[in-house]
């Protein structure tokens, strides 16, 4: 899958290594409430045994430079059964903030979740203090729905459906 700079594609086990420096900065990681992984191999346990593609048909893409291949985060869509809802989420190394590379991904993806998967709704959410999420949030056409409160912080939901586009 490809948008005008991007490709996405789903994890293989040469992205352990890239997600487990991700995920080892803590500005990355600082408002989505996980944890480091602790090593490669714990990054390589998370590729093999994620299986959003296989039951859901879509899941987390890494996210690669079309003109140089490299890993540059990811982005994509979650379905969480427990909340019977889907959202995006994204994530990229702090050298490519601000480079419109998380916006693009993901209108890329929810343009997919609603012509090609049929979901009527995708929600995001976001920290109250990550602004910047927030920002992607509104550029990608979704409106607030809500705050929540997830491990004592303050946070929102913001969400868009296939009749809004």
């Amino acid at each position: 899958m490809q948008t005008e700079r991007l490709y996405l594609r789903e994890f293989k086990l040469q992205d352990a290594g890239d997600l487990y420096s991700l995920n080892n900065d803590f500005e990355v990681i600082r408002y989505t409430g996980d944890s480091p992984f602790e090593n490669v191999k714990e990054a390589e346990e998370f590729v093999q045994s994620y299986d959003h593609y296989q039951k859901y048909s879509f899941g987390r893409w890494a996210v690669l430079d079309k003109k140089t291949n490299s890993f540059l985060g990811w982005c994509g869509l979650k379905y969480s059964p427990n909340l019977n809802e889907h959202d995006i989420g994204f994530r990229f190394f702090k050298k490519h903030w601000n480079k419109g590379y998380a916006t693009e991904a993901a209108k890329f993806c929810i343009k997919l979740g609603f012509e090609k998967y049929n979901l009527e709704t995708i929600v995001g959410r976001a920290m109250k203090q990550n602004q910047a999420s927030i920002k992607v949030l509104e550029k990608l056409g979704m409106t607030f729905k809500k705050d929540f409160t997830f491990d004592n912080q303050k946070g929102v939901i913001y969400q868009i459906t296939n009749h809004s586009i």
